[in-house]
Order: structure tokens, then sequence, then C-alpha cells
């Protein structure tokens, strides 16, 4: 019988993920549905429970993360070397790109019922990325993984005093435009070494790479619209050459996948991706802090189990050759 397991970061979406946990609960003692559920207490603390559930029994396991794309992030690290584990987000942070791609429902209750009967179905198997610093530590990721001006940014907001105080008056995206404006015209550049399955090419004045397994990051930015969790690749763009108010532009024009037109923009797709750079930058996985350059990584096809509304490559190629076949 499979076990579910809920993984509950209470301090995910400024708080408000112990109260959608309560409704959470309330609904699965209703339907006398059987459960563990346990919280993070600190960053990081979600990979420790994971990896501690992942080896209780050999038996199928279901662990559904309660909170962001960072409490996923942690929940994939702790069981990336299970394979009897699938993995599901009931959204409750401020980004979601996970449940955007992969079609959850925003409304937790209504993400619950998805999740509870996706898991009787087949799970999805996706990809997920492998990161290798050169100190020898691992991270993995299932939605993004970048390096640059866009990861300083996020770093500067997270270790900000300000942003809870914002946070609670209610204008928590002001601290995001405080430091992007105040980085914007501190920020160097940088001159960075990329090599995409052997190729390298060397991009000067940089401002950011991300290297992409899904479309949306940052909060529902269509930074990679092409990309495709199941695809056995990765999206790779590269932002450099360009004035900071064009930068801005970009930004802008990111929500809507526009930003692949511009010239300073360029894209690649590719199994092992190594980034280098002339001085050190800082490194997100699925937009949480975790290191600096220089790294590599590495395509890890059908990694992951999943639970998602999101249709397979397969079948959706399948369907449209149906459509288009003269019968």
């Amino acid at each position: 019988m499979q076990e579910i397991y809920f993984i509950i970061n209470p301090s995910a979406g400024n708080g408000r993920c112990l109260n959608i946990w309560k409704k959470i609960e309330q609904t699965l003692i209703q339907e006398n549905i059987h459960f563990h559920a346990f919280f993070t207490e600190y960053r990081g603390h979600a990979t420790k429970i994971a990896s501690q559930i992942a080896v209780i029994h050999d038996h199928p396991k279901l662990i559904i993360a309660v909170g962001g794309d960072g409490t996923l992030h942690e929940v994939l690290n702790g069981i990336k070397n299970h394979k009897n584990i699938k993995i599901g987000l009931i959204p409750g942070g401020s980004g979601n790109d996970f449940s955007r791609e992969f079609q959850i429902p925003q409304d937790p209750l209504d993400a619950l019922k998805v999740l509870l009967r996706l898991r009787k179905d087949r799970p999805a198997f996706i990809d997920i990325g492998k990161i290798m610093f050169q100190d020898g530590t691992e991270h993995y990721f299932i939605n993004n993984m970048g390096a640059g001006f866009d990861v300083l940014v996020a770093y500067k907001v997270n270790h900000s005093k300000v942003k809870s105080i914002l946070n609670k008056l209610g204008f928590g995206r002001l601290v995001y435009v405080y430091f992007l404006l105040k980085e914007l015209f501190l920020y160097k550049t940088n001159t960075i070494d990329l090599m995409i399955d052997g190729t390298k090419s060397t991009f000067k004045q940089t401002w950011f790479v991300t290297v992409s397994n899904q479309p949306y990051y940052g909060g529902g930015m269509k930074i990679a619209p092409d990309a495709a969790p199941d695809d056995g690749l990765l999206d790779i763009t590269v932002v450099y050459q360009l004035s900071r108010l064009k930068l801005l532009l970009v930004f802008m024009t990111v929500f809507w996948g526009k930003h692949i037109h511009f010239k300073e923009v360029k894209t690649f797709r590719g199994k092992t991706i190594t980034i280098q750079s002339r001085s050190t930058m800082f490194v997100h996985g699925d937009g949480e802090f975790i290191g600096y350059t220089p790294l590599h990584v590495d395509i890890q096809c059908k990694g992951i189990q999943i639970l998602t509304r999101r249709q397979p490559k397969e079948e959706a190629d399948w369907k449209a050759r149906d459509t288009y076949d003269i019968h």
C-alpha cells in the first residue's frame, strides 16, 4: 500500500502555508485518508526529512510538499536516489512555477483533490538536472538553475530584514523592485565560458545564464518558452552585452517569452553544460541560492516520478500526428 507523507514548510508564502495545511489536514481527516505529516524548521530541513522517509522501507511512497518551489527543491534533493517515490506539490509559495507547468491548481484544496486522484494513476517520469560544483558537492533541480544578476537580486532580497516587514504590510513585492533597481546600477557584468555538449562559446558582459527544464521561473516568467521536462534536453538562455535600461525591458518581456527575440539573448539546448566565469557568480537551483560558479550540469533523463496533469511529450506528439494524418 502506498503511504502518503506531507512535508510542510510553515514559513512559505509569508507564513500562509500553516493555514493552508490546517485546511488540508481537516479534509484528509474527513475523507478518512491515512497520512504522515512533518514540518520544516530551518533551511534544508525538508531535504533531511525526505531522505529519512525514503529509507524507512522499500514500499512505494508518495511525498507531497506543501510550500513553494524551494520546498519541492529540498524534497527532490532528499529522495533523488530512490526510485520507489513519487512527489507532488500543493503550491503555497510566492512563485509556484512548478504548479504552472505541471498543471496543479493554485487553490490548495483543489490541488489536494487532484493529487489524491493522480496518485492512483501511472506517474509521469520527467527529467531533472544535476549540478556539480568544484568542491564536489551536488544539487538537483526540477525547474531551472542559473547564475548571475537575477540570482544576486534574489539573494539580497531573501537576506534582507526589510522583506519580512514589507511582507507583513502587504508590500512584499516592493523589496524585489528596490533591490532590482539598486543592483542594476551596481552590478558588474561577467565574461563566461559556456560549454554545451562539448562545444565552447564565450560571452562577454554577461548579465545572467539560466538552464531550464521547463518554461517558467521567477514567478511566471517564461524564461525558456519551448522547454519541456520530458524531452531529454535542457534549455539554456544567455543574456549579455546590453545596457542597464534595456535589461529592464528584457525583464518585462520575459513574462510573455518575447525576450528571446532580442539580439542580446542567445538560446541553446543540450545535455551537458559547463559554466565558468572570470569572476565568481551567484548560483541558484529552483530559485534557492546554492553556491557559486564554476559548475557542471548533467541531465538525468526520466530521473523522477511526479504527479501531474500535464500531457507527456510522447502522447502530445502522437495526438498531433493523428490530427494531421490523412486517413
